[in-house]
C-alpha cells in the first residue's frame, strides 16, 4: 500500500497536522452539534482512505480529527457543567472524591492537592460529578485517599499584576475551575485509604521510598536532599526558591525536569540487568518498556519524562521488530501520542520547551559540531592511527568539548524564544554552565540509581553512594551559584510591547493592604515600597523580571509597616547597589528595626529625607518630600509616613500618600504647601479615614488610585467616600476592582489603565 511505503518518518507529518488541527480548534471553536457532524464525516473519510490510500488525504483527516478532538475536550466539560450550576460566586458545599495528586504541604500546615469528585452536596441537593477541583485543607492525607470535605468553593482568581503567574488559565487547561478551601481539619473526613488508580498509587509509594533511600545519611544537608529529590525524581515543590533561582539564571533548571538523561541511564541499567539475566532482545524489550513508563509515573508523569519514555520505547521497539528507528520520527511519535492523551498539552510550557529543545538538538548539533571541529581538527590527510600520546588526548578532548558545546548551543538556540516569552530572561552563561554541570549530573543520576539498587540488600553501601552524591551535589550547587554571579551571565528582557515615547511610566502594583509602585523614566528605575516578603517573592520580583529591570536605581521606603517594606531584605539581595531612601521618623516596627540592622551589616547608608528635601529621578522628574518634618514622632507608623510629590515635566504632579490619614493631611494643610496634584496614589489609614473633604479641596486631583480590601473593614473603601469622589468629578481606580494600574506620561498628557479590566482614563477625559 502507498500509505505504508510513503515517507520513512511518517510521524513527523502526522504530529504536525495534529498540532495544526489543535491550534485551529483553539481559535475557531465549533458548537457541539457541528463537532459531532464533522466527526461523522471524518469517520467516513477514514474508511474511504483505508480502501483508497492517499498520503495527503491521510494528513487532512488527521488534522481535522484532532480539530474535532480538541473541540470535544474543551467544550461542555465536567468542570464547565459544574461551574454553570454553582455560578460565579463562592458557594459552601460538601464534596466527596479521591485524591489524585501528591499533597503539597505548605509551612502553615495546609495541604494543596487535586480531588477527583464523585459528588457535591449543595443546598441540600446531592449532585453527581466527575470534575476535578484543587483543594486546600489542613489534614493528614495521601495519594488515593477517599475524602469528604466541607468548605467554600471559590472562583479561581485571575492574575492581578503584570508578570504574575496566571494560575486560572493553567488550571483551566486541566479543566480545574474551582478551589475548595476547607478552613478547619475537622471539616474533612477520611473515608478510606487505597483508592484511585492502583498503578499511580504504586508509583507514588515507590517515589516516597526512593526519596527516603536517596536521602538516608544526609539528615544534616536539607539543600542536598531537595536537590537530589529534584534531579533524580523531579520533585520540584520541595526545592527552595533561593536554590531554584540560580539554576534558572544559569540555564540549568532543566536538570530538575526528568527527561532523556534520566530515562537513558535507567534504560542502560535495565539493559545491563537483562543481559546479566541472559534475556533475549525481545524479552529484554518487553521488560524495559513498561519499566520506563513506570519510572515516568514515579516522577509525576512530567511531559519531558513521558516524551523520553515514548522515544526510548520506540527505540527498543526497533529491536523487537528488527527495524531501523529514526530519532526525529521517534520525537514526532511521542508528540503525536501525547496529543492523543491530551490535546491541551500543546499549550503547556513544559511540552513546548521539551519538544523544541530536543528537536533543536537533533537538527542543529551535527552542523554545529562540524563547524566547531574545523577550528582544531588535525590534518585530514593524516591517518587517525598516527595520533598518539598527548596529541591523541588533546584531539579527543577537543572533540568532546566541541560535541558538548554543539549540544549546549543547539539547546540554547531552540529554547531561547520560549525562555524569552515565558521567563523574560537570556542566559548566555548557560553555554558554559551546562558543559560543567551536565556531566556531573550524569554521575549523580548513575550513583543515585546504584544507591536505590543497593538499599534493599546493603544499606551501608547505599549510604556510601549517598555521601558520594552529597559531594557531587555540593559541587553542582557551588558551580551554579558561581556562574549565577557572573556579570552579564544572565539578564532580563521586558515583555514585548509597542515602542512608546514616554517621559515616565508608573505601575502601581496590587498587593492588597501592602504597596509597591515602579517608576520608569529615562532608563532609571525607582521603587516606592516593595511589599511584604511574601508579596515581593510572588509578585514584585516577577513583575521586575517581566519589566526587564536589571538595575534598580532607588528604593523609597515610606514607613515601617511590614506590608510596605518586608520584602526589602530580598530586594537588597537581588539589587545590592540600590540607593535607599528611608523614613527617619522613629517607630515601633520590629521589621523596620531588623531592616536597619541589615543596612548596617551590609554597609548600606540610606538617605533619611524629611520635609523640604528633594531628589531627582531623571532630567524631567523631581520628587519633593512633603512629610514628615525633621524630629517628628507619632503614635502610629501610618501617621509618620513619607508623603512625596513627584513632578513630571512639563506640568503633571503625582502625590504618593502611602497610608497617611487625617492627621497627616491636617499637618500638610497647616504648612500651606502647594499640594495640587493630578493623581493621588494612596493606601488605607488604620482608622479607615483619609483623603478628607478639605484635603481634596486643596489637592484637586483628577484621578485617585487606592487600595481596597473586603476585610478588615478599615482597609475597605467606603461607599460614602466613593460617592463623594463621583460628586466631585474625581475618577477612582479602586484596586480590588482594577488590579494593578499603569500610568503613562507623554508630552501631550497622561493616561491610566487597569490591568484587570483594561479600563483607560486619560487626562483629556471630561
Amino acid at each position: 500500500m502507498k500509505l505504508l511505503s510513503a515517507p520513512r518518518q511518517p510521524f513527523v507529518g502526522l504530529a504536525a497536522m495534529a498540532g495544526l488541527g489543535i491550534i485551529l480548534a483553539e481559535f475557531f471553536p465549533l458548537s457541539s452539534f457541528a463537532l459531532m457532524a464533522t466527526a461523522i464525516i471524518i469517520l467516513l473519510c477514514a474508511v474511504a482512505i483505508l480502501r483508497w490510500p492517499s498520503l495527503i488525504a491521510t494528513y487532512l483527516v488527521v488534522g481535522t480529527g484532532f480539530f474535532v478532538l480538541h473541540g470535544l475536550r474543551t467544550s461542555n466539560t465536567e468542570g464547565q457543567r459544574l461551574v454553570a450550576q454553582l455560578g460565579n460566586r463562592p458557594r459552601v458545599v460538601t464534596a466527596s472524591g479521591f485524591v489524585i495528586s501528591e499533597p503539597n504541604i505548605a509551612p502553615n500546615g495546609f495541604a494543596t492537592f487535586l480531588l477527583k469528585l464523585d459528588s457535591i452536596e449543595l443546598e441540600g441537593r446531592q449532585e453527581p460529578t466527575r470534575a476535578v477541583w484543587q483543594v486546600r485543607w489542613r489534614g493528614a492525607l495521601e495519594f488515593g485517599d477517599e475524602l469528604r470535605l466541607f468548605g467554600k468553593a471559590e472562583v479561581i482568581a485571575p492574575p492581578r499584576n503584570p508578570g504574575e503567574f496566571d494560575m486560572r488559565s493553567y488550571l483551566a487547561r486541566r479543566d480545574i475551575r474551582r478551589i475548595l478551601f476547607v478552613r478547619y481539619p475537622e471539616d474533612g473526613t477520611l473515608i478510606r485509604h487505597g483508592g484511585g488508580n492502583p498503578i499511580l498509587r504504586a508509583a507514588q509509594k515507590s517515589r516516597l521510598w526512593m526519596e527516603e533511600a536517596l536521602c538516608r545519611g544526609l539528615d544534616d544537608a536539607p539543600d542536598v536532599q531537595n536537590f537530589l529529590s529534584g534531579i533524580v525524581l523531579g520533585v520540584m515543590h520541595q526545592t527552595p526558591e533561593d536554590i531554584e533561582e540560580p539554576f534558572q539564571q544559569t540555564g540549568t533548571l532543566h536538570l530538575f525536569a526528568v527527561s532523556g538523561l534520566n530515562i537513558a541511564i535507567v534504560a542502560a541499567l535495565l539493559w545491563m540487568l537483562a543481559m546479566v539475566a541472559r534475556l533475549s532482545r525481545k524479552w529484554a524489550t518487553a521488560f524495559i518498556i513498561p519499566s520506563l513508563f513506570f519510572y515516568a509515573a514515579v516522577t509525576g508523569l512530567q511531559v519531558s519524562s513521558v516524551r523520553a519514555a515514548v522515544m526510548a520505547s520506540i527505540l527498543f521497539g526497533g529491536f523487537f521488530f528488527e527495524r531501523k528507528v529514526f530519532v526525529l520520527n521517534s520525537l514526532a511519535a511521542a508528540a503525536f501520542f501525547l496529543f492523543c492523551w491530551d490535546t491541551n498539552e500543546l499549550f503547556s510550557t513544559g511540552f513546548q520547551l521539551s519538544f523544541v529543545v530536543v528537536g533543536a538538538i537533533i537538527s542543529f548539533t551535527e552542523p554545529l559540531f562540524g563547524f566547531l571541529q574545523r577550528w582544531g581538527a588535525p590534518d585530514p590527510f593524516l591517518p587517525r592511527s598516527l595520533l598518539r600520546g598527548p596529541r591523541h588526548l588533546m584531539h579527543a578532548g577537543f572533540e568532546w568539548l566541541c560535541r558538548g558545546t554543539s549540544v549546549s548551543l543547539a539547546a540554547w538556540i531552540g529554547s531561547l524564544p520560549f525562555i524569552l516569552w515565558y521567563f523574560h530572561i537570556v542566559t548566555p552563561i548557560s553555554l558554559f554552565a551546562n558543559l560543567l554541570v551536565v556531566p556531573i549530573a550524569f554521575l549523580i543520576l548513575a550513583i543515585a540509581l546504584l544507591s536505590l539498587l543497593a538499599t534493599p540488600f546493603l544499606t551501608w553501601l547505599a549510604i556510601v553512594f549517598n555521601n558520594a552524591n552529597w559531594l557531587l551535589a555540593q559541587v553542582v550547587l557551588g558551580v551554579v551559584q558561581l556562574f549565577a554571579q557572573v556579570p552579564g551571565g544572565h539578564f532580563y528582557v521586558a515583555s514585548p510591547h509597542w515602542p512608546e515615547k514616554l517621559r515616565a511610566r508608573i505601575t502601581v502594583l496590587d498587593l492588597g493592604a501592602g504597596a509597591a509602585a515602579h517608576l520608569q523614566t529615562g532608563g532609571a528605575n525607582w521603587l516606592f515600597d516593595c511589599g511584604s516578603e511574601r508579596s515581593y517573592e510572588r509578585v514584585v520580583r516577577e513583575y521586575l523580571h517581566w519589566a526587564g529591570v536589571n538595575r534598580l536605581n532607588g528604593l523609597v521606603l515610606t514607613h515601617g509597616d511590614s506590608l510596605h517594606l518586608g520584602g526589602a531584605p530580598e530586594l537588597l539581595r537581588d539589587f545590592p547597589r540600590v540607593q535607599v531612601i528611608d523614613d527617619p521618623a522613629p517607630d515601633r516596627s520590629s521589621v523596620h528595626r531588623r531592616l536597619q540592622r541589615l543596612f548596617q551589616e551590609r554597609r548600606v547608608k540610606p538617605d533619611d529625607l524629611v520635609a523640604g528635601d528633594n531628589f531627582r529621578l531623571s532630567r524631567d522628574i523631581t520628587a519633593h518630600v512633603l512629610f514628615p518634618p525633621r524630629m517628628f514622632s507619632a503614635r502610629s507608623a501610618d501617621d509618620q509616613t513619607h508623603v512625596i510629590q513627584v513632578s513630571i515635566a512639563p506640568s503633571t504632579s503625582v502625590l504618593f500618600m502611602s497610608d497617611s490619614g487625617v492627621e497627616t493631611e491636617s499637618a500638610l494643610l497647616a504648612n500651606g504647601l502647594n499640594l495640587h496634584s493630578d493623581i493621588v496614589i494612596k493606601g488605607q489609614h488604620h482608622s479607615g479615614n483619609s483623603c478628607s473633604g478639605p484635603f481634596l479641596d486643596v489637592v484637586r486631583p483628577r484621578l485617585i488610585i487606592a487600595t481596597s480590601l473586603e476585610f478588615p473593614p478599615n482597609e475597605r473603601i467606603s461607599n460614602n467616600w466613593a460617592e463623594e469622589l463621583r460628586t466631585r468629578g474625581i475618577k477612582l481606580f479602586r484596586q480590588d476592582e482594577t488590579g494593578a494600574v499603569t500610568l503613562r506620561f507623554g508630552r501631550d498628557g497622561w493616561e491610566a489603565q487597569s490591568y484587570l479590566t483594561g479600563e483607560t482614563f486619560r487626562s483629556s477625559s471630561q
